[in-house]
């Protein structure tokens, strides 16, 4: 029988691992918040977008428009505070952070509007 090897959380055990994906608790504080905003109505549908440089959980109001908004996450960050940042539909970031749940709690996602 080969060796199996169970892996129970994706978080790098060294600082050399290079980060391709967003880590177990970063996807469950937007899951969390997406969940809400669907419960409220604002939002829709959503997908996951993944380059080189960024990761991207994009939010749509219809399955045919372009994201409403972008949650990323920065890969190669030039600066301390530019690894997650939010983007709107025409690429303006609206908030940027260090830490993914600070940078959700600090923007009042109720008061966000969509401009068409």
């Amino acid at each position: 029988m080969r060796n199996l090897k169970l892996v129970v959380n994706n978080v790098p055990n060294n600082n050399e691992e290079k980060e391709i994906f967003f880590v177990k608790k970063e996807l469950q504080t937007i899951l969390n918040l997406y969940g809400q905003m669907v419960a409220n109505g604002s939002w829709k549908d959503y997908g996951v977008s993944i380059g080189p440089k960024e990761i991207s959980f994009d939010v749509y109001q219809r399955a045919s428009e372009r994201p409403i908004l972008r949650i990323l996450k920065n890969l190669k960050p030039k600066s301390y505070n530019e690894k997650f940042y939010i983007k709107d539909r025409n690429g303006f970031i609206l908030e940027k952070s260090s830490n993914l749940l600070s940078l959700i709690e600090k923007v009042k996602w109720n008061n966000l509007r969509s401009v068409k």
